[in-house]
């Protein structure tokens, strides 16, 4: 490879942040990432099988952030493959349907996941999704609020289908990984993340389709 080229490819972005979505399957995860990184929304959405990953490169305080953000499988069948994807996260997004009680209910679990898995001192935020089913509402705002702070992490509510407070989410969880950035390391350029960045495993044909409204 020519070395300028090399070298423009290395100043791409200052950063490097892994960051994982986690949650039961039908909460919205795709649609979301969808909606963040394509500026796109599907009414119907294949599952994730085990877990995919889109990249987007975003500044915050004039430092280039590439997020190299992974999808995971909520369906309990796909824990083995991925939980080893915790490893060497910085951030992870949790999120829930506010229109379905039990996904709110399994966030303990989703949190003790974390906590097993993951290294310790990752940031997490709280995402309540599908606030565009509001008439269907079965979380209350102030549950999912009180949740966060108990376990001690920022709360956010959005619709990937209406494309509210989505981007916001993202940099509410990339200013979080960012400011302990700053606040831990010295001027380190980029974080290496090992040999995950080619490990997607994508969503292929014979998955069950769902309104994005209640995708995975």
């Amino acid at each position: 490879m020519d070395s300028d080229l090399l070298v423009d490819l290395q100043l791409q972005y200052d950063y490097l942040f892994k960051v994982l979505m986690i949650g039961d399957s039908g909460v919205g995860k795709s649609c979301l990432l969808l909606r963040y990184v394509d500026f796109a929304h599907r009414e119907a959405y294949l599952n994730t099988i085990g877990v995919d990953f889109k990249i987007k490169t975003i500044k915050l305080n004039g430092k280039r952030i590439r997020l190299q953000v992974w999808d995971t499988a909520g369906q309990e069948r796909f824990k083995t493959i991925t939980s080893s994807y915790y490893r060497g996260a910085h951030g992870v997004m949790i999120v829930y349907d506010i229109a379905r009680k039990e996904t709110f209910s399994n966030l303990n679990k989703w949190l003790n996941e974390v906590e097993t898995y993951a290294n310790q001192g990752v940031l997490m935020i709280l995402v309540g999704n599908k606030t565009d089913l509001n008439s269907h509402r079965q979380v209350s705002t102030e549950s999912g609020a009180e949740w966060a702070a108990r376990n001690d992490m920022p709360f956010i509510e959005t619709s990937a289908k209406d494309s509210f407070n989505v981007t916001e989410a993202f940099t509410m969880l990339a200013e979080l990984v960012n400011k302990h950035v700053k606040d831990t390391q010295t001027e380190q350029r980029a974080f290496v993340l090992g040999d995950n960045l080619d490990r997607g495993i994508r969503a292929g044909d014979g998955n069950e389709k769902e309104k994005c409204g209640c995708s995975n």
